[in-house]
């Protein structure tokens, strides 16, 4: 829903003559509850259960996108788009994929994060054309209520094919020799991931992966994925073209992301990081130079570089949450997904700023690809060794 809003931003321009910030603002609190319900999510999901929680998130989804299709105010923009589709989104955010992998494997773990982090790419591959199309064609409208559709349609096989735990399906986690039992649900969720959160941040590794995610989100949902399709449309590019290249993104966001799943269980998480974070940077360096009416060989090759980094962090991350605070890593990792939204939603919020008071995008891409140099500094400081006193991480010699 948020890639509608990106390929969208220049039609509500002209509908309700809204400005870039006042979109950027809706975005960015998008972004923002995007992250912050991720913890809660992960915590409610062993209360609840993952198919609860992710059935329950869908129908959320589909209200926020239907109900667009009546507003005539901007902070209608931001109920709908920021506050409803945010919460939804959080719920079934990257945490639950680490929640999944710590339930359902012991082997092969980043992997599998990879694998599962790969499939937003896979969303995005496939709707952002047909939308960016339907939008083109159609109006804006018609392109949010498919947005609302297909989320409702996934409800029922959520529901009936989804399971919680290997042993619902009487199966022992991959990598492991015997089933184990369903656990009990874990009462206080809200609790819980606060308390998480408490023991978490007393450590400094928590705030070097907090700091280095909320850059990465900063440079990819809040920077790229909001601002690279009006940006090209500043330059001339049409609308379709440069959601379609946002979408060829999303091809080598998967061929990215498993294969740094496949690297972090062979290699040293923190230097993997330092080296996405520098040539992110790099990349969008030389991006305001590349940008134009036309799509040209050196864009396409800052698409599919820019796409095998675009989330190739997130497995790396989630391993050092699961190596230094074990049975909690979810949970932690939700809160430092959390700084990668409130990142995201910053930029999102400030580059639509930034637009507006220079006339181009040209100091947010500089200023992003300085802030990943800082990433990737600050990912080669982070501890290797577990934390005095955290508990063993899960699975840690898969």
């Amino acid at each position: 829903m948020r890639l509608l809003a990106v390929q969208i931003c220049p039609k509500f321009c002209q509908e309700f003559h809204w400005s870039r910030g006042t979109i950027g603002f809706a975005v960015s609190v998008n972004l923002a509850l995007y992250g912050l319900t991720a913890p809660f999510a992960a915590a409610l999901m062993d209360r609840f259960g993952i198919r609860a929680v992710v059935g329950t998130a869908l129908v959320v989804i589909a209200t926020g996108a239907g109900l667009t299709v009546f507003m005539t105010e901007s902070w209608q923009l931001v109920l709908c788009w920021g506050v409803l589709v945010g919460l939804g989104s959080g719920s079934m955010a990257l945490a639950f994929a680490a929640t999944v992998t710590n339930r359902w494997f012991t082997a092969r773990r980043g992997l599998v994060t990879g694998i599962l982090t790969a499939g937003g790419a896979s969303g995005q591959l496939v709707f952002l054309p047909l939308l960016s199309w339907m939008v083109e064609r159609h109006h804006w409208r018609p392109a949010a209520v498919t947005v609302a559709l297909a989320a409702l349609a996934i409800v029922p096989f959520v529901w009936l094919l989804m399971r919680d735990y290997p042993a619902d399906a009487g199966l022992a986690p991959y990598g492991a020799e015997r089933i184990e039992p369903r656990p009990a649900p874990r009462r206080g969720a809200a609790r819980r991931a606060v308390r998480a959160l408490a023991d978490a941040s007393r450590t400094g590794t928590f705030w070097l992966l907090a700091g280095t995610f909320a850059i990465c989100g900063a440079s990819t949902n809040g920077l790229v994925k909001t601002h690279f399709v009006p940006a090209a449309h500043d330059h001339g590019m049409p609308v379709t073209a440069a959601a379609t290249l946002l979408a060829v993104i999303g091809i080598f966001d998967i061929v990215g992301t498993i294969g740094s799943g496949w690297f972090t269980d062979r290699f040293d998480a923190r230097r993997l990081l330092a080296v996405y974070y520098a040539l992110r940077g790099l990349s969008l360096m030389f991006l305001p130079m590349l940008l134009a009416d036309t799509v040209h060989p050196p864009m396409v090759f800052f698409i599919v570089f820019y796409g095998l980094d675009w989330v190739a962090t997130v497995p790396p991350t989630v391993a050092l949450c699961r190596e230094h605070y074990g049975e909690d890593s979810a949970i932690v990792f939700g809160w430092v997904l959390a700084s990668h939204q409130v990142g995201a939603g910053l930029v999102a919020f400030l580059g639509g700023l930034a637009r507006d008071a220079f006339g181009s995008y040209d100091l947010v891409w500089y200023c992003s690809g300085g802030l990943c140099a800082v990433a990737a500094l600050m990912s080669l400081v982070i501890r290797r060794e577990r934390e005095p006193g955290v508990a063993p991480a899960l699975g840690a010699a898969a």
